[in-house]
């Protein structure tokens, strides 16, 4: 398990008038980028490679994520 510790959480800026119920991601620890539910931040959180969640956040904005 990745230790999170010292993590800093930010919200999408497009989470608009939802209520604030999002994804937070934290990008400020080397190493690892984690990914949590707003609404459960004592939850659990996924941790990516940061190389791998620039590919899939680019490829998201380019609109080439194909399944």
């Amino acid at each position: 398990m990745t230790d999170l510790t010292g993590a800093h959480w930010r919200k999408s800026t497009r989470s608009g008038g939802n209520g604030g119920d999002c994804v937070e991601v934290a990008d400020n620890l080397p190493g690892v980028v984690g990914l949590r539910d707003s609404k459960d931040p004592n939850g659990p959180a996924l941790t990516f490679d940061p190389t791998a969640w620039t590919a899939f956040v680019t490829a998201t904005r380019q609109g080439t994520l194909t399944h």
